[in-house]
């Protein structure tokens, strides 16, 4: 009995030794094509496919793989065929890549430093607190393509036509069928001329014609009031977003001022030389 008891521990072990050896986790590092003995990484395809645009970025892997791979690889026969020599293009190219490149990964680096929950309260306080005051409007438009229109259409209006009645017959904006109604608005999110004529109105009163890009306006403010300020957490990301990017600001403008920049004077230099791709086709 003692005897079978310890024979299965041995049983187990060399059971354990017929099994092959774990394989090595895949990494950046690994191989996975070469071109004449150039190797291509997985490294070099994750990063291939960081460039892709964002509607092949959401093809399922298994095609992405297979596509981004015969991709470097005529990509790499084409370059060996090139030869080694840079053209000047390639070589200012690959410095501005670069440039950007580690610039990004700098700004990145800022902005997971992290904004605490205290500083985030007081950009909350600044923004929405108190002295927060913010209006919002509801409008209806009649749009029409000549001043004439829409002088003609105002004076119908005066004599007691109905706004909506008129909107849905004469309106050539996709307002129309509804009335012309717009629903409700804050400041800047309007064309500025369109906007600062709903904030000239009272509720009820109806614009002279405005002329924007789109055309003649006939405004009637339906009614105006004060927006309701979002609440802490409805604003956490958008402050989070402001505070990130101002961190990036002024870390950059503390780099610049730091930093010794030299501008000097070149004598014959013309703004437009930057569109002259001759001068760098060498």
């Amino acid at each position: 009995m003692l005897k079978g008891l310890t024979a299965l521990p041995a049983l187990a072990l060399a059971g354990l030794l017929a099994l092959p050896a774990m394989a090595e986790q895949p990494t950046a590092e690994t191989v996975v094509a070469r071109v004449n003995g150039q190797e291509i990484t997985l490294g070099h395809l994750i990063v291939a496919r960081t460039t892709l645009p964002q509607q092949y970025q959401q093809l399922p892997p298994e095609v992405l793989y297979d596509a981004i791979l015969e991709q470097l690889i005529q990509q790499t026969a084409l370059q060996q065929e090139h030869g080694p020599e840079l053209p000047l293009s390639a070589k200012l190219s690959l410095e501005n890549e670069t440039r950007q490149l580690l610039a990004a990964d700098e700004i990145e680096k800022v902005m997971a430093e992290g904004v605490s929950d205290e500083a985030i309260k007081a950009a909350y306080d600044a923004k929405y607190g108190e002295s927060y005051h913010e209006m919002e409007y509801n409008a209806s438009h009649i749009l029409l393509e000549t001043e004439d229109e829409a002088k003609a259409v105002r004076d119908e209006l005066e004599k007691g036509a109905d706004f909506a009645e008129l909107a849905k017959e004469k309106s050539t904006g996709p307002s129309g069928p509804n009335g012309g109604e717009l629903g409700w608005f804050s400041a800047g999110m309007m064309v500025p001329a369109f906007e600062a004529a709903v904030m000239d109105l009272k509720p009820g009163e109806i614009s002279q014609p405005v002329q924007t890009q789109f055309g003649w306006h006939v405004v009637k403010l339906n009614d105006s009031r004060e927006k309701t300020p979002p609440t802490l957490d409805e604003a956490h990301d958008e402050l989070l977003g402001e505070l990130q990017q101002k961190a990036v600001a002024d870390h950059i403008k503390a780099l610049v001022d730091k930093a010794e920049v030299d501008r000097p004077e070149v004598e014959g230099l013309n703004p437009a030389m930057i569109s002259d791709l001759d001068l760098v086709r060498k």
